[in-house]
């Protein structure tokens, strides 16, 4: 798959900090309940902490109760890819930013209308510009 932003390993570590590293190149996950976004009521457009790219209205956002900001849906199909996700002994779908392959988190088909669906995201992948 093409990304409009590619940098190795070691450029990614250069910019970003240990956590965020971890979870957006690593594939981690940080602890429910600590990230910076699972409870904010702010208005605005989430974007990737690691390019900028759009990914999540704060329209959409909801309290999952799971730990982490949850959306039902990006703000553009084309704003997130997906990919199936095997490890932990589980199948999962992986949500990845469309435009530098960050790893988000992951979507589940257990979310409230309109969509269904629940888009787990990991505080740390997430940068709020908030709209007055």
């Amino acid at each position: 798959m093409s990304r409009n932003v590619e940098k190795t390993a070691q450029e990614w570590k250069q910019e970003l900090g240990d956590e965020q590293f971890h979870v957006c190149r690593e594939k981690g996950t940080e602890r429910p309940f600590t990230g910076a976004y699972v409870d904010c009521k702010d208005s605005g457009i989430y974007r990737c902490s690691c390019c900028g790219h759009r990914l999540f209205h704060s329209d959409s956002k909801f309290d999952s109760g799971t730990g982490w900001p949850s959306f039902t849906a990006p703000v553009a199909s084309e704003s997130v890819d997906s990919e199936t996700d095997a490890s932990l002994a589980m199948q999962r779908t992986e949500v990845l930013c469309h435009n530098c392959g960050a790893h988000l988190g992951h979507v589940f088909d257990d979310g409230p209308a309109p969509t269904g669906q629940r888009f787990c995201i990991n505080s740390v992948s997430l940068k709020l510009d908030k709209e007055d």
